[in-house]
């Protein structure tokens, strides 16, 4: 299986690429005046778009993704058909302008896309020889997708006379007249690649249905791992830290746009979490082995904490508030990449694909939605009509909740030992 790592490299690359390529902007550009180039969408509007669609898809994965990748067809030509519509998806909401075409295409583009996440995930663990160490080296290149769309998007849509500077992607460049209104690109561009990953998945490993050894209902079954303990404990606490994360998806280009940010340096400045993310990849699976889940995925809800601690506090530099997106990476390696390997242990062999849609049902699926709710309810709590923002309260509250998830992690959660070979 060693000749798939390669391959299944390029997919996580790809992969993310899609993600990495609007979900950045999508905030900046949804809430931004309509004078300044943006549709005007409220805080709540936006967050509707970006959670709630996101929500459905999840929720409609364990009857796209789990039932239908595990029994009836191919993972790779089921991920290219999913891809190609959503390309097609991405594309038309481009030229939207109004809420409901965006909410209604938002809620497609969720259903087609966000069964892909775990079949890329299942399409890895089930051609990798060693899952424990192999799926966060593999997982790695999905980061590194994500900063090459980031990167790519501003210096090609955004700016001009591209020049060295500090900060990512350290090329950079005077901005092009109407560049609010150009953020709208980054919805076709990740249309571009989502065409050129579907045509790439026919490269990918053939990973067959277990037609024999899954259940009718695979995800029925996998559901039942709710009855394990420690799988029960670590969706409990992967709920709010779910929700914390979107908040800092739909908060963090409207915050950097505060602290004077331009538009074209929000996307790459919000990469520099994926380069410690890129670091903790290629040592999780050590990490792992020395440290347990336990410990791992506990220091990962508590980066949550420390992150937004420092975001509440007023009167630091620009560049520390920047810089502090460092531990963006620490928390999502240890967590969410943690918490999907654990799910892949804890699973029975014949639902594996079902386990990973399951787990992404409970944490994409309710966090997202909640974590909507809740960003559009701080912006309102927070933003007084006609006046500044009050950020320091805003990341105060979303820093709490992710201290209460760690606490509870860490006194509840015990590790099961795998006792079988699989």
């Amino acid at each position: 299986m060693k000749s798939n790592v390669g391959r299944l490299s390029f997919m996580m690359f790809l992969q993310y690429a899609v993600w990495g390529a609007w979900l950045p902007l999508a905030a900046r550009y949804l809430t931004a005046s309509v004078a300044d180039g943006g549709l005007g969408f409220t805080g709540t509007q936006m967050g509707i778009i970006l959670g709630l669609a996101g929500s459905i898809g999840a929720i409609a994965s364990p009857f796209i993704a789990g039932q239908l990748a595990d029994r009836y067809f191919s993972t790779e030509r089921f991920l290219a058909s999913l891809l190609a519509i959503g390309g097609v998806v991405k594309w038309i909401t481009a030229s939207q302008t109004g809420f409901q075409p965006w909410l209604i295409l938002s809620i497609i583009y969720g259903v087609v896309y966000m069964p892909t996440l775990a079949l890329s995930n299942s399409m890895a663990f089930a051609n990798l020889a060693d899952r424990d160490r192999g799926f966060p080296r593999v997982r790695v290149w999905g980061t590194i997708g994500w900063i090459a769309a980031s990167w790519i998007f501003p210096m090609i849509y955004l700016q001009s006379n591209l020049h060295f500077g500090w900060m990512p992607p350290f090329l950079s460049g005077p901005e092009l007249p109407g560049v609010t209104h150009r953020l709208a690109d980054s919805l076709r561009f990740s249309a571009i690649i989502s065409w050129g990953y579907a045509i790439y998945c026919f490269a990918l490993p053939h990973t067959p249905p277990k037609k024999d050894g899954v259940e009718k209902l695979a995800f029925a079954k996998a559901f039942r791992l709710l009855r394990e303990p420690s799988f029960a404990v670590l969706v409990a606490a992967s709920l709010p830290i779910s929700i914390i994360h979107q908040v800092y998806f739909l908060q963090t280009g409207p915050f950097f746009n505060h602290l004077g940010l331009l538009d074209s340096q929000i996307g790459p400045a919000m990469t520099i979490g994926q380069f410690s993310e890129i670091a903790l990849m290629a040592v999780l699976g050590t990490m792992l082995v020395k440290l347990g889940f336990r410990a791992v995925i506990a220091i990962g809800a508590f980066g949550y904490f420390v992150r937004y601690m420092i975001w509440s506090m007023t009167g630091l530099p620009v560049a520390v508030l920047v810089g502090s997106q460092l531990l963006h990476g620490l928390c999502y390696a240890c967590f969410f990449a943690g918490a999907f390997i654990y799910t892949d242990r804890v699973a029975p062999a014949d639902v594996r694909h079902s386990a990973q849609t399951v787990f992404g049902i409970l944490i994409l699926g309710g966090g997202p939605v909640l974590g909507g709710l809740l960003s559009g309810k701080l912006a309102a709590m927070y933003t007084p009509t006609g006046g500044a923002a009050d950020y320091a309260s805003l990341w105060r509250v979303v820093a709490f909740i992710g201290l209460a998830a760690a606490v509870f992690f860490w006194m509840a959660f015990r590790e099961r030992r795998p006792t079988e070979t699989t």
